[in-house]
């Protein structure tokens, strides 16, 4: 097989599996529990981020398997069918709700000018019609892939620093007031708070693992699986942290609160008129379609990897010149009926809880054979609690705060635990 992704490609496609839709979320949620306070701790979630990534990159040079996640748990834990039937589906639908959310959110930027903004047949349209474009892109070639998620991702991360700096020049709060404004801030917020903050947006830094299942195709997977991914974690937690710092000084916290996903739009609008509004929708077009790109890329070769092993039907695991085809149109279908049903908030927060879930299981796993995958110990255990209370720490967000929505999840599992339980058994026999 030829090799067609060097260190810039799969740095690319780490980053553009990161910077989805996440930045253009987190924002408002963050500042309506911490205040000010909220870059600091979206950067604790890149910390978070950045210790669930060693096991990933101990475990992925270890192996060299592109099922990653699926596979590391299945090879570490031999004998249990049941438990790798069970990550594989809950990760699978992971990538799956991420997609169809990453697509709706592509859409909703990219029509917001147009008269017919609202219109919900036309958004749902618009975000199945992204979605089969870049699986058409992923169908037609690995390299030409790879290209277009460089040039995707490197030109969102030069509009992003652009409206970072715009953001920061055109500020309405001079940094000594800021630094006054984040001491009292923090004098009034638990840390509870800030923690719960890093766990919420900790689905944000969802995509480093990605640079895993192109393990076929990279050069020197030994070298390039560490250096893409901690690249891309410490790369994307600045990243966030510099735009944070800019929203909060130059949009008010109430603006931010209430826009939600259209803080930094309306915000940039208000400060730099349409062409700082054109240039985060831009930037949001950009960031959600390397992000659509990416994911579909890592998550379809994770998919025929599990269908490989008889936990999915076996179709998914057929490829046309080493490229799963059936695994990309069978996510590419599933993700289109998500947008159509709708309801993809309830969805990504069971991407979130299943993102810190899946990490923590990858930290044990790693424990177990940490002599094997030369792990510092410390390290290990590190992620281990990170993870533990992050995974505690969300679901008691969604308990207090939307108890309706922790029960579709709950009820969401129950359907997965179910149909992963039936390929369990079918594969023991």
């Amino acid at each position: 097989m030829s090799k067609n992704l060097g260190y810039k490609e799969l740095v690319a496609i780490a980053v553009g599996g990161m910077v989805g839709g996440g930045i253009f979320t987190i924002l408002g949620i963050s500042v309506s529990i911490v205040g000010s306070l909220a870059p600091f701790a979206i950067a604790l979630g890149g910390v978070i981020a950045f210790f669930a990534a060693y096991a990933y990159v101990k475990l992925g040079v270890y192996y060299q398997d592109e099922g990653a996640t699926y596979a590391f748990f299945k090879r570490t834990y031999p004998d249990s069918h049941l438990a790798a039937s069970f990550i594989g589906w809950y990760t699978l639908f992971g990538y799956i709700s991420t997609l169809a959310l990453y697509a709706y959110t592509f859409s909703s930027y990219s029509i917001s000018g147009f008269a017919f903004a609202d219109n919900e047949i036309i958004r749902k349209g618009v975000a199945i019609g992204i979605l089969w474009l870049f699986a058409l892109v992923n169908l037609w070639s690995v390299k030409g892939m790879g290209k277009l998620e460089d040039i995707m991702v490197y030109t969102k991360l030069l509009i992003l620093l652009l409206i970072s700096i715009a953001l920061i020049y055109y500020a309405k709060i001079d940094l000594h007031t800021f630094m006054q404004t984040v001491s009292k801030d923090f004098a009034q917020s638990s840390t509870l708070n800030i923690l719960i903050v890093s766990s919420v947006t900790f689905v944000a830094y969802e995509g480093f693992q990605l640079v895993i299942n192109a393990v076929n195709e990279m050069e020197t997977p030994e070298k390039n699986i560490p250096k893409a991914i901690y690249t891309s974690v410490i790369l994307v937690a600045v990243i966030y942290f510099i735009i944070a710092i800019g929203a909060v000084l130059a949009i008010p916290a109430e603006d931010l609160i209430q826009n939600k996903e259209y803080a930094l739009a309306s915000g940039a609008a208000d400060i730099m008129g349409n062409w700082g509004r054109n240039l985060v929708i831009i930037g949001a077009v950009l960031a959600t379609s390397s992000a659509i790109s990416g994911t579909m890329f890592g998550s379809s070769r994770q998919m025929a990897r599990i269908a490989d092993d008889h936990y999915l039907p076996p179709f998914l695991s057929k490829r046309v010149d080493h490229t799963p085809t059936y695994a990309i149109l069978a996510m590419t279908i599933t993700a289109s009926l998500l947008i159509l049903g709708g309801g993809l908030r309830l969805i990504l927060e069971f991407g979130s809880i299943t993102f810190l879930l899946v990490s923590l299981l990858m930290a044990l796993a790693n424990f177990k054979i940490r002599a094997r995958t030369d792990s510092s110990t410390l390290f290990t255990l590190i992620a281990i609690g990170g993870l533990l209370t992050g995974t505690l720490l969300i679901l008691y967000y969604e308990y207090t705060t939307q108890p309706e929505q922790l029960l579709y999840i709950i009820g969401l599992y129950l359907f997965l635990s179910f149909s992963a339980w039936l390929y369990a058994r079918f594969a023991n026999r």
